[in-house]
């Protein structure tokens, strides 16, 4: 699984009950047999108060700094996970910077925006 989306379970869950195929019975036509499976619609996940509410996160500056912000999640916040994350939202050459790290947790949480959550303007572009 990406760094994104061990992020992205870690704050909106995980979709294991989604992805849960039912599977045909062996007899008869598969296809006629086989169970419709309609796609659950995720509600709005508010990212703020999801994290506000993780054990630590009044001892983190999840709010500005990726790097709290994987702890805070449980996800490896060192340099090279960091340089990986950056690759899967974008074309950049990260170097591990300030202006870098700003710039990653600012896309991290337009990513989870655009995948659902409901993430206030100030931690976006």
């Amino acid at each position: 699984m990406s760094i994104f989306g061990r992020i992205k379970d870690a704050i909106f869950g995980s979709d294991a009950e989604a992805q849960e195929t039912p599977r045909p019975s062996p007899t008869g036509n598969a296809w006629a047999d086989a169970p419709v499976v309609e796609p659950k619609a995720r509600p709005m996940v508010d990212i703020e108060s999801n994290l506000d509410n993780m054990p630590g996160a009044d001892r983190l500056n999840w709010r500005t700094s990726i790097v709290d912000l994987m702890k805070l999640i449980g996800v490896d916040s060192d340099y090279e996970s960091r340089k990986v994350l950056a690759g899967e939202l974008g074309p950049v050459d990260y170097t591990g910077s300030a202006e870098d790290n700003v710039w990653l947790h600012r896309r991290v949480m337009n990513e989870l925006g655009a995948n659902g959550g409901q993430v206030p303007a100030e931690f976006r572009d």
